[in-house]
């Protein structure tokens, strides 16, 4: 489905008062430039895959996205629970008083 369609669609949405607001998941740098050049300007969101273990989104879609004033919405933000037990991440943790999951989240 071509983006245009899609945002087409979500405002027709919004001005009917269905929703309040639309965000977008996994969309790249790329993908991103063609969404607002097709009238996604009002994207609430970018859902994307990002922690400490997967940080490549910091080197081109992160800027993007803040230039653009759109929030990004990490999922597994402590990779399914797995960074909770990684030894250096508790290590500092204790050191700073606070929880494994708390430290990869800030």
């Amino acid at each position: 489905m071509p983006l245009g369609e899609t945002v087409e669609a979500m405002e027709r949405l919004v001005d009917a008062g269905k929703i309040l607001r639309w965000g977008v998941s996994n969309l790249d740098t790329d993908d991103m430039e063609e969404l607002v050049a097709s009238g996604g300007a009002a994207c609430a969101t970018d859902q994307i895959l990002y922690n400490l273990t997967r940080r490549g989104p910091e080197h081109d879609l992160l800027p993007w996205l803040a230039e653009h004033a759109i929030p990004t919405m990490a999922y597994s933000p402590v990779e399914q629970g797995r960074l909770v037990g990684h030894a250096g991440l508790c290590s500092l943790a204790d050191e700073l008083g606070a929880t494994p999951a708390q430290l990869a989240l800030a």
